[in-house]
């Protein structure tokens, strides 16, 4: 820590030496490069050049304008034009009124904090020029289609949108003075930047009326310090404007107060703790290198200051780079917030660096390793088809390409020519993929990316993108634990998550489940904004999600979450990518659900057909401390436009109408915005088909074959749409439509009868692994939930026994189980089983078989192959085998990989002739039982 400190003022100091030596504008994006120099290098790069041929010709039109009416541009901005108002004042998160009187018009202030709104961002051209009026904003209202005045607390972000519009045009008419000299650039630019920066010189920050948390998070334009995005607007205009300034004699000093106001701001508000952080240092690194050295001002407020603000000096509201990345996992590179915000974060810290690298050319993304490890972090958060899981407030999405793009740009301009060559071939897959197209979209993305990237091996990149998606993921820090099975059209998984970390919804145990080229269970996402009663109400609420609910009033704290499970048991092992066997995967984990202090537990396994098609167990316990009335509601949503119910006879069940589930019977207010419902009561086992239609496809079906049990009801009821789905998780044709759900209610405890479900997936008139489930009782150890599962050919059978821990006991016929887990594969008329598969277990037989562990719970698994029987396990064991229709166990091979490393004998157990015993004394990935008949 002290060497990062050490390096980070040695980083100030050098800064504030270089500027010291050059004190030449501009300097933020273009470094030492002349005009010159730069059009040189775009030269034979079209996407580059047709960057710059779009800013010439969209600038042209509003200089025509502007040559008609000097005024038509500056009048357009949002200001207080004739009340000259200088103080703001706020009622929590929305505008209330200004006051005061400045020599000049000055900047209005945001509308509100809550973006939605239901009234329409005015094109320029449909800005009433020099508005400055009592009755608000004439806007036009997206459902009436027709204008009317407005308070400005009900329009969104439209007034800062308004500047930003303007302020970019600005931006990109300096840009375009330094590229070409021509001077007509510059006198569009200059009175409407100095307009607003005069403006807000006299323009006080606001007060909070109420003296709410607003007051802490407050910007100069806006109502969050994190959205006054017109910063870098204004910054990189002064940047490329100074010359110009300069030479016409213009006084600077407003502009320059201007910034060091916005940058005290910067430092004085905000939320210290989460990607806010990194958004205001983003701005605070703009106005570092906008300005000059501290000693060209009386305050000695200029480069150093606010760099040592962003960089190395914590405060109340901003805590500096060097703290702030303590938000990352250090051992696995994970954010702790939402992917959508995670990603960003690590994207605002690569532009922040790039920008800094620019003057002081001292490599610093070096001094943050971390950055690069969380780069490549985000691949597990990723789905098979490449897009990222959707807990909180995210959405489905792919890992944004910017974060490539500067991971290259820092690797060529330092010579790291390998590490170059591999992000280079990960960038080169989205584009293969058509998810992303080389481009500049702005400024600092024409100036930084690099002009080609370099040729790569293909085979080499795969093989590095595979691993860096591994088939079981842990990321604690956001309860996200994540598995994968297969590959391609046979591809499986599940995202487990609990609530912990920044933009954490209330969800209890959720899943996401993937499967069939896309995200059939999926999560829902935010609602239209943080304030929205959609998404207090619904979106962040446990009804959302594909969760448990007790007495219909689960709940806790949205946001900011503080109720992460615990992950008790699960294989294989997190970050591992390559595994010794890979036909069954599972995670178990448990909370205490706070608001009924209910126990909640969830198994979610996954588990390989002999043919490489899988399907999912799902073993749900729930039950309150106390022994009161009880309630349990299992949710499940799913992709389709058709929900369908049969009963053990496989004909429909009959639903009807009902008014349950709804805050009139005492349930929280989400259940309101479920419509279309139906229920049934049944005690017998019951199939349940999601349909899924696309176009010029067959149907995606999700069958679920559900456990029965005494005091249970049906529903189903159509809810809200996701919010997380994209083309790259869904079908065009559900995108916007309601999410068909089913809903399980259990009116007891649902512990020692857990809620048991097989999902099914799979494509009509394709494979489907499954003929049939059942869900026999064990009489003797009732808690212990056995499945059996028949697959397609009928002679194949899955046995799977789930206890609710290690420490708990199942009996079965010729089967005792002191452990968790067990999945037994037979096939056709094999005595032998397929594989035997056990997970954190102490004692395990079944029928002539074996399992004993000797130290720790062991995970094991016994696989039937032409070698003879392949183990692997993760502790050490005792192991029996029988002889099996004249198969003779009879020799150990032990490998390291794959390399023999010993071979032993083994023996007859001296308690049973018809059975040879071993030990295990540590883990091994690989070892052999030969069989005489296998003998080489």
């Amino acid at each position: 820590m002290n060497y990062k400190i050490i390096l980070i003022g040695a980083f100030i100091f050098n800064f504030g030496y270089l500027v010291s030596q050059n004190k030449s504008h501009p300097r933020i994006y273009t470094g030492n490069t002349s005009n010159v120099a730069f059009l040189k290098s775009t030269e034979g790069v079209v996407w580059k050049a047709q960057l710059i041929q779009k800013k010439k010709e969209n600038l042209e039109v509003y200089l025509e304008k502007c040559k008609v009416d000097p005024g038509w541009l500056v009048s357009r901005l949002q200001m207080n034009w004739k009340t000259k108002h200088t103080k703001v004042f706020l009622h929590g998160g929305n505008f209330s009124h200004s006051t005061g009187s400045a020599p000049v018009p000055t900047v209005r202030f945001s509308g509100t904090r809550d973006w939605a709104t239901d009234y329409l961002t005015p094109n320029l051209e449909e800005v009433i020029p020099y508005l400055d009026d009592e009755r608000g904003m004439f806007l036009k209202n997206k459902n009436t289609g027709k204008k009317e005045w407005v308070h400005p607390s009900k329009v969104g972000f439209a007034i800062e949108r308004i500047n930003q519009k303007i302020m970019l045009l600005v931006e990109d008419a300096a840009f375009l003075y330094w590229l070409t000299g021509e001077e007509k650039y510059a006198k569009f630019a200059e009175p409407i930047f100095l307009k607003y920066t005069e403006g807000m010189y006299y323009r006080e920050p606001p007060l909070d009326l109420d003296n709410t948390v607003q007051q802490g998070v407050s910007g100069l334009s806006t109502f969050e310090v994190i959205h006054d995005k017109i910063i870098a607007n204004l910054t990189i205009s002064y940047d490329f404007l100074h010359s110009y300034l300069q030479e016409n004699n213009r006084d600077l000093s407003k502009t320059t107060a201007v910034f060091q106001k916005w940058g005290d701001q910067m430092i004085k508000n905000g939320i210290p703790d989460n990607n806010w952080n990194l958004f205001q240092a983003r701005y605070l690194t703009y106005i570092a290198l906008a300005l000059e050295s501290d000693k060209e001002y009386d305050n000695g407020k200029g480069q150093e200051y606010y760099l040592k603000y962003t960089f190395n000096q914590s405060t109340k509201r901003q805590w500096s780079i060097k703290e702030a990345v303590s938000g990352y996992d250090q051992k696995t590179g994970i954010w702790a917030e939402s992917p959508s915000y995670s990603l960003h974060v690590t994207t605002t810290l690569l532009r922040l660096l790039t920008l800094l690298d620019n003057v002081t050319q001292q490599d610093e993304l070096s001094n943050f390793p971390v950055v690069e490890k969380a780069a490549l972090a985000a691949f597990q958060y990723l789905f098979p088809s490449g897009y990222t899981v959707a807990f909180g407030d995210a959405r489905h999405d792919i890992i944004p390409p910017e974060n490539f793009e500067l991971l290259i740009t820092n690797y060529r301009k330092y010579h790291k020519e390998e590490k170059e060559l591999v992000i280079s071939g990960l960038l080169k897959q989205l584009i293969k993929k058509e998810e992303y197209k080389r481009d500049s979209k702005d400024l600092f993305q024409l100036f930084f990316y690099v002009n080609k990237l370099k040729k790569t091996n293909d085979l080499e990149i795969k093989e590095l993108s595979e691993s860096l998606i591994t088939p079981t993921f842990y990321a604690p820090n956001v309860s996200m634990f994540v598995q994968r099975m297969g590959e391609g059209e046979q591809a499986m998984m599940v995202s487990t998550v609990g609530a912990f970390g920044n933009h954490a919804h209330v969800n209890g145990i959720s899943i996401e489940l993937y499967a069939n080229n896309y995200v059939l269970g999926p999560d829902m996402s935010k609602g239209p904004s943080y304030w929205h009663p959609d998404h207090r109400e619904y979106y962040s609420q446990f009804p959302a999600h594909n969760t448990v609910v007790v007495d219909g009033i689960s709940s806790y704290g949205r946001m900011r979450g503080y109720h992460p499970y615990t992950l008790n048991n699960h294989y294989p092992k997190s970050a591992e990518s390559k595994i010794a066997f890979d036909k069954v995967s599972y995670a178990n984990v448990s909370l205490v659900e706070p608001k009924t202090m209910s126990d909640q537990q969830r198994l979610t396994a996954m588990i390989k057909s002999e043919s490489g098609k899988g399907y999912i167990i799902d073993v749900f316990r729930s039950r309150k401390k106390n022994l009161s009335t009880q309630k349990h509601e299992y949710f499940y949503h799913n992709l389709g436009q058709n929900l369908d119910v049969f009963d053990n006879k496989n004909q429909p069940l009959k639903l009807v109408t009902t008014k349950e589930l709804g805050s009139e019977r005492g349930d929280m207010k989400a259940y309101d915005y479920l419509i279309d419902k139906k229920s049934a009561a049944t005690s017998k086992n019951i199939n349940a088909l999601f349909t899924l239609k696309s176009k010029g496809k067959p149907d995606n079906l999700m069958k679920m074959w559900i456990k029965g049990e005494e005091k249970q009801t049906v529903f189903t009821v159509d809810a809200p749409k996701s919010n997380a789905i994209t083309k790259g998780t869904a079908p065009v044709e559900v995108l916007k439509q309601k999410m068909k759900t089913l809903i399980l209610r259990r009116e007891t405890e649902a512990w020692r009868n857990p809620f048991a479900v097989v999902f099914n997936p799979y494509m009509d008139g394709g494979e489907n692994p499954i003929s049939s489930v059942e869900y026999p009782s064990l009489t003797e150890t009732p808690d212990a939930q056995k499945i059996e599962v028949i697959h397609k050919d009928l002679k194949t059978k899955d046995v799977i026994i789930a206890n609710a821990s290690q420490n708990d006991i199942a009996l079965d016929d010729d089967l005792y189980q002191n452990g968790l887990l067990s999945v037994i594969r037979h096939s056709g008329t094999e005595k032998a089983p397929t594989f035997l598969f056990v997970s954190d277990v102490y004692k395990f037989d079944y029928k002539n078989w074996g399992i004993l562990s000797y130290a720790k719970a062991v995970s094991l698994s016994i696989e039937k192959t032409t070698e003879g029987y392949v183990i692997q396990n993760d502790n050490p064991v005792v192991i029996k085998i029988p002889y099996i229709d004249g198969h003779h166990p009879y020799k150990l091979k032990i490998y390291d990989g794959e390399k023999l490393i010993e071979q032993r004998d083994v023996f007859v157990n001296r308690n049973n002739p018809n059975q040879v015993d071993f030990r295990l004394n540590k883990a091994y990935k690989k070892v052999v039982v030969v069989l005489k008949n296998s003998a080489e």
